[in-house]
């Protein structure tokens, strides 16, 4: 690992996007956990309201992550997007922290927000046409490595906005912060990254709607799902951890906060292990044990019933969350590999249509059980995923197999 770190700092086509994803961590944890606070308590926006903001927000975002990932292809180097996507940021984030407004709250939300968030699956679309010039091992290394780092990012910021943030009688100045790390990802592509993602192949010139079918071709598309059904079970954590933890475990929000920050932060050395595992062994059958370690999390999750069952899962909770936040990264993109744009795009689709599974399973789960219930109903369906996962892979060697 050493020297795969030796190496993302020594080569300025991995350096500057590794750099750049670091700071736009800091746009995502400057904004998610006050988006809803500021949208309904200081805005007094119907839940309703709220929902389809963050609905269609989501559509717009998928569609931009995918529309640039095709057209970044077809270009010579990805930093124009890059740059242009940070000042939808710059502009975004800061009109919310400057104008206190449910109009202007709006209209950055669904459209300028979700662009900057785009800047996500464009870095590592850049990331991977460089990785493909190398070792298919060590790249995912560098995949994973990159991933850690802006987990890591995500950790630290909250906590420190939130202790800025503690006499202030408004969130919106978290805004602010988002519109600097916006800031800052403009700096660096526009000073440091000249010709990034130029070098390798001659870019692609296929047809846009020719580019979109290969999403929508039965050997991407099916699994395409089962990753969103793996990335649902950390969307349905999310939701059902502070839960159980309020309640049945009989915890506080402190504990939420810690679990959270916890578990952010020793994601961090897991998902540099779940790299090096990708070196030996097949992505398939990382991300698979992987996902089974976050299932009996989820299985034991349900059983929790005082706060220290929560804290003894802690473990168990970053090792498997892990592998489903990273490994699927670099699957995702060996489907399309040709195309590491388009490729790249499908982290975006991969994480809407994860969203709606989660949301699915919470409804369905809710509806028959209690919270703890619905934990099992999650874990149930996470090992369906990976039979699902393992079955479709291994229809691949078949079909590989020499007549």
């Amino acid at each position: 690992m050493p020297s795969t770190f030796s190496l993302l700092l020594r080569d300025n086509r991995l350096r500057i996007p590794a750099a750049t994803l670091v700071a736009l961590a800091f746009t995502y944890a400057s904004t998610v956990p006050y988006q809803s606070i500021i949208g309904i308590n200081e805005l007094g926006m119907g839940n309703g309201a709220y929902s389809a903001l963050v609905f269609f927000s989501a559509i717009v975002n998928v569609t931009t992550s995918l529309t640039l990932g095709i057209w970044s292809d077809r270009l010579k180097e990805r930093r124009p997007l890059v740059l242009g996507l940070s000042v939808a940021g710059m502009l975004g984030f800061g009109s919310i922290a400057i104008i206190h407004g449910p109009a202007v709250f709006i209209l950055s939300t669904l459209l300028l927000v979700p662009m900057s968030n785009s800047t996500y699956s464009l870095l590592f679309a850049s990331l991977r046409a460089r990785t493909n010039q190398m070792d298919r091992g060590r790249g995912a290394a560098i995949t994973a490595m990159v991933r850690a780092l802006f987990s890591g990012s995500w950790a630290l910021a909250p906590g420190l906005i939130g202790l800025y943030l503690v006499n202030s009688p408004s969130m919106t100045p978290a805004y602010g912060i988002a519109a600097l790390a916006s800031c800052i990802c403009f700096c660096l592509y526009f000073f440091f990254a000249p010709g990034n993602g130029s070098s390798g192949p001659a870019p692609d010139q296929a047809g846009f709607l020719a580019s979109l079918k290969r999403i929508f071709v039965p050997y991407v598309l099916a699994r395409v799902l089962v990753m969103s059904m793996l990335i649902a079970l950390q969307r349905l954590n999310g939701m059902l951890s502070p839960l159980i933890i309020t309640r049945a475990a009989g915890g506080t929000v402190v504990d939420v906060g810690f679990m959270a920050g916890l578990t952010a932060f020793l994601e961090m050395p897991f998902m540099m292990m779940w790299g090096m595992a990708q070196r030996r062994f097949r992505t398939v059958h990382v991300l698979a044990f992987g996902a089974l370690i976050y299932c009996a999390y989820l299985l034991m999750l349900g059983f929790a019933s005082a706060r220290w069952h929560v804290y003894a899962l802690l473990l168990v909770n970053a090792c498997g969350v892990a592998a489903i936040l990273s490994v699927p990264i670099t699957y995702l993109q060996d489907l399309i590999a040709d195309r590491p744009g388009l490729g790249s795009s499908l982290i975006s689709l991969n994480s809407f249509i994860g969203a709606g599974i989660s949301a699915g399973l919470f409804a369905f789960g809710t509806a028959i059980t209690d919270y703890s219930g619905t934990a099992f109903v999650g874990a149930a369906a996470g090992v369906a995923s990976i039979g699902a996962l393992l079955y479709l892979e291994s229809g691949r060697r078949q079909a590989q197999q020499p007549a």
